[in-house]
C-alpha cells in the first residue's frame, strides 16, 4: 500500500518460430524437423562410383564454352544419372538382392557345413601325412637323387661355336 518509487519495464520477448501465427504447415520449414539421411555405405565400399560431373568432363582454363551450355550439359548430367539410378535401381535392386541373398546363403552354408569340416579333418590328418611322406622321402626319393648326382658330377659340358 506505500508508493512505489521505481519504475519496471516488463515485456514479453517471443520469437517468431516459437510463435507461429501463419497459415503454412510447421512441416513445410526444412529447419530442424528433418534430420539428416541415414549413411548407406558406412564403410565406404563403393567409394569409387562418388563421380560428379566435373570428375568426366573438364574443360581447361584455355577453353571454354558458353556458360548457358556449360550450366545445361551438367543438369542434363546430373538429370538424367539420377533418373537411369533410379530406374534402374527400381527394376533391378528387388531381383539382385533375391539372387544375392540366395547365392550368399548357399556360400555361408557350404563353408560352414562342408568346406571348414574338410580343412580342420585335412589339418588333424596331417601331421602323421607329413611323417609317411618324410619316410617315403627318405627312402626312395633322396637316394636316387644323391645316386643320380654322383654319376652326373663327372660329366663335362664344353660347347664350341661353328
Amino acid at each position: 500500500m506505500g508508493l512505489e518509487k521505481e519504475k519496471s519495464d516488463c515485456s514479453i520477448i517471443m520469437d517468431e518460430d516459437e510463435f507461429n501465427r501463419s497459415i503454412e504447415p510447421i512441416l513445410s520449414k526444412k529447419g530442424n524437423v528433418y534430420t539428416a539421411e541415414p549413411d548407406r555405405d558406412p564403410n565406404d565400399i563403393n567409394a569409387h562410383l562418388k563421380v560428379g560431373f566435373e570428375d568426366i568432363i573438364a574443360e581447361p582454363i584455355s577453353t571454354h564454352s558458353f556458360d548457358k551450355v556449360w550450366i545445361g550439359s551438367h543438369a542434363a548430367f546430373e538429370l538424367v544419372k539420377f533418373i537411369f539410378y533410379r530406374l534402374l535401381t527400381t527394376l533391378l535392386a528387388v531381383p539382385m538382392a533375391f539372387i544375392l541373398g540366395l547365392v550368399f546363403g548357399v556360400l555361408s552354408c557350404i563353408h560352414i557345413w562342408l568346406v571348414m569340416p574338410v580343412i580342420q579333418s585335412l589339418m588333424m590328418l596331417l601331421p602323421s601325412v607329413q611323417v609317411v611322406w618324410r619316410s617315403l622321402t627318405d627312402m626312395f626319393i633322396t637316394p636316387l637323387f644323391h645316386s643320380m648326382g654322383k654319376s652326373l658330377s663327372s660329366v663335362q659340358v664344353k660347347s664350341t661355336e661353328y
